[in-house]
C-alpha cells in the first residue's frame, strides 16, 4: 500500500513549497519523481530546483541531461519511472501512473484554482478506492502543513 499524500497549496506557489519537500526526500536517501502537467511548466520547475537558494541546489535532470537512471530527481511529464524513484510527485494536473510501487505518491494542487481543487477531489477518490493510504495536508498561517481529518 502507497501513502498518498495530498498538499492543498494556500499561502506559498509551488515554486515556494515543491524544493523543500524534495530536499526531505533526499535527506532519507529517496529517489524522486516529479511528474508535471506541461514540459514548459517543467521547464520553469527546472530553473526553480537550480536557483531556489543561493547555497545550494537540488540533483536533478530531465531526458534531456542523459539517463534518467542516474538522477535523484527526476522531471518528467510521462507516466515512467526511469529513476527507479520510491516518491512520486505530481503537479499542476499530471495524472498518476499505477501507484503501487511507490512509498510514497505526492498530489499538490493550488487551493485557488477551482478546477485544480476538483481534479485533486477526484484523484482522492481513486486513490482510497485502490486502498492506499491517503492523507490530507494543508498550510497554517505560519506556513507549516497540518494535517487534516
Amino acid at each position: 500500500m502507497t501513502e498518498v499524500l495530498f498538499y492543498h497549496l494556500e499561502r506559498r506557489p509551488l515554486e515556494a513549497v515543491l524544493p523543500a519537500l524534495l530536499e526531505k526526500c533526499l535527506e532519507r536517501g529517496w529517489k524522486a519523481v516529479v511528474q508535471g502537467g506541461t514540459a514548459e511548466r517543467l521547464d520553469a520547475i527546472d530553473g526553480v530546483l537550480w536557483t531556489y537558494r543561493e547555497d545550494s541546489f537540488l540533483p536533478h535532470g530531465t531526458v534531456a541531461d542523459g539517463d534518467p537512471a542516474f538522477q535523484p530527481i527526476y522531471l518528467t511529464t510521462d507516466t515512467d519511472n526511469l529513476n527507479d524513484a520510491t516518491v512520486r510527485f505530481l503537479v499542476d494536473g499530471a495524472e498518476p501512473p499505477d501507484l503501487a510501487g511507490y512509498e510514497r505518491a505526492i498530489f499538490i494542487f493550488d487551493g485557488r484554482d477551482e478546477e485544480a481543487v476538483s481534479q485533486a477531489r477526484v484523484q482522492w477518490k481513486q486513490a482510497s478506492g485502490q486502498g492506499h493510504d491517503v492523507t490530507y495536508w494543508q498550510q497554517n498561517d505560519a506556513g507549516r502543513w497540518e494535517r487534516k481529518a
